[in-house]
């Protein structure tokens, strides 16, 4: 059982603000998120596009944000649980028990749900044989390029995250490019590369083509693609990489007893707790009477919510609002002189 004083759900710019002011409160937060790596939407959607309503910060891209968020929490250490996915919420006298799907279970007085419209899952290959292949040699997204160095990949998709992997791959892989049509969405002068390297040898392209078949007893061996006028070709295959994007679910939330509206979740515009003493939700997830979805709107939820977090996790201690200009506590928890 992991104790901690908050548990987040979701490590997306909200989360990881609230774990910011969290930790300048004293309190310790565990994130939990179904992704690989923190950012959320931000990275997921548009890491490359520009942000313009960020305070203080006239232009910055998805990463660079979720980079310097992660860069200001670094003073809490705190422990990230990612890939899995918050399957259970019960309640054990004043505190809240959750399990994941990894079934790793935690146990704090405060929930936090910053899960922006839900969670988000990668679009999964439909053929019956895939999932046995999935997590040893067929992948969503790339921890280590260097798992693929001499490998044959096969890379299936037509935007930014295809293209850019089949660009990098290239480099030290033998990369095979395929795509259901002949158009890509991806960026302009990433493409206009990989078509180089096609015409250069470096790189094989396939479309108008889909994955009919996966061949290979424990790892891939070959697969097989149709194309649209019905011809059929098998590609050597040692891994598969697909970015088919990302869908968008709610999940268990829905199962959870909050007060629902329109799939978001109603708080008390207060402090942002749910129906439930002890569960909050902040971010794009939640809804309240003038809701604005912006991310400066998450920051100032965040804010307010560790307030009533405090006040739970720390019951014997009278909470006393502190700048953190003039604060020698924060300043000495954050590693400031």
């Amino acid at each position: 059982m992991i104790k901690t004083d908050v548990i987040i759900i979701g490590a997306g710019p909200v989360g990881l603000f609230a774990v910011h002011q969290l930790g300048i409160k004293g309190l310790k937060a565990a994130v939990i998120d179904n992704l690989d790596k923190a950012g959320g939407q931000c990275i997921e959607l548009y890491p490359d596009k520009p942000i313009y309503d960020i305070p203080a910060v006239p232009e910055c891209t998805g990463e660079e944000l979720t980079n310097r968020l992660l860069e200001q929490i670094k003073p809490f250490k705190t422990n990230f649980y990612f890939n899995e996915r918050v399957n259970e919420i019960n309640q054990n006298k004043d505190n809240w028990l959750v399990q994941t799907s990894k079934n790793n279970k935690f146990e704090a007085p405060n929930i936090i749900i910053a899960g922006g419209v839900g969670s988000f899952e990668p679009r999964r290959i439909t053929l019956k044989e895939a999932e046995k292949f999935e997590g040893k040699s067929l992948f969503y997204s790339v921890k280590s390029k260097e798992e693929f160095k001499g490998k044959n990949v096969s890379i299936f998709g037509g935007g930014d995250s295809a293209l850019d992997w089949a660009l990098e791959l290239s480099k030290i892989s033998k990369v095979t490019l395929i795509h259901r049509r002949n158009e890509f969405r991806g960026a302009s002068h990433t493409l206009s590369e990989i078509k180089k390297l096609s015409k250069e040898g470096k790189l094989s392209i396939k479309t108008p083509c889909q994955l009919v078949s996966i061949e290979g007893n424990k790892d891939i061996s070959e697969i097989k693609i149709k194309y649209d006028d019905d011809k059929t070709e098998k590609i050597k295959t040692d891994n598969i990489l697909s970015f088919f994007g990302l869908i968008m679910k709610l999940g268990p939330i829905i199962e959870w007893g909050l007060g629902m509206d329109k799939k978001h979740i109603s708080v008390n515009p207060n402090n942002f707790e749910t129906n439930k003493k002890g569960i909050f939700a902040i971010g794009d997830i939640c809804t309240y009477p003038g809701k604005l979805k912006l991310i400066l709107s998450g920051f100032h939820e965040a804010a307010l919510a560790s307030v009533e977090c405090f006040k739970r996790a720390r019951p014997n201690e009278k909470y006393r609002f502190e700048f953190t200009t003039s604060s020698k506590t924060i300043k000495e928890r954050l590693g400031k002189k």
